[in-house]
């Protein structure tokens, strides 16, 4: 089973095989004999590394390479341009992504690590974005789901990575469910220039 993986600020996608997965999300993993072992993240340097690769391939072929749809089983891949909180400048980043009907569902992950990813922050403090999608651009609005929203759609990535629980337990944070609506009345505007490494703010 591959993971969902993403690279600094939550931006890359990194593939590779995991282990066992646990429980509910927030839920300890354990360990030992009779246990369930917990999911193996890849050396911080790896997942850095692997997302210079991927974004470097979607800017050497010109946004036609590094961008795919969800699958039956599986997630795909947006570019997702911000406003950064503090630069008021835009920011790319490259994330895994669901489709919820007309809503596109990002998990705000960080890699797995501490901390929330930068895109995430910035989406926080200046909800409307763009997405650029392999078959055009988007206008969104985002917003963290909650309730009854958040547990389908958590349901939803978990169905496709059975060791999600596992991985989410390695954050000492919750991890946001992240929706982005089309946004009313929003055109799509020119393409941005590209941002700074994850997505910073």
């Amino acid at each position: 089973m591959r993971g969902i993986w993403s690279g600094p600020g939550g931006g890359a996608i990194v593939l590779g095989a995991v282990g066992a997965g646990a429980g509910r999300e927030g839920e300890g993993v354990v360990t030992g004999e009779g246990g369930t072992k917990a999911p193996r993240v890849p050396p911080r340097w790896f997942v850095r590394l692997a997302w210079a690769v991927h974004r470097g391939l979607y800017r050497a072929f010109g946004g036609r390479v590094g961008l795919w749809r969800p699958g039956r089983k599986g997630w795909g891949t947006l570019r997702l341009t911000t406003t950064g909180r503090r630069t008021g400048r835009p920011r790319s980043v490259i994330i895994a992504y669901l489709e919820d009907g007309p809503d596109l569902v990002c998990l705000a992950m960080n890699g797995w690590g501490a901390g929330e990813p930068a895109w995430w922050l910035n989406l926080r403090a200046h909800p409307d974005a763009e997405v650029r999608l392999v078959d055009g651009r988007r206008p969104v609005r985002a917003h963290a789901a909650s309730g009854e929203e958040r547990t389908r759609l958590w349901a939803r990535w978990r169905a496709i990575d059975p060791n999600l629980d596992g991985f989410a337990a390695l954050r000492p944070s919750g991890t946001a469910v992240v929706v982005l609506a089309p946004r009313p009345g929003g055109g799509a505007g020119a393409e941005p220039a590209e941002a700074g490494v994850g997505g910073g703010g």
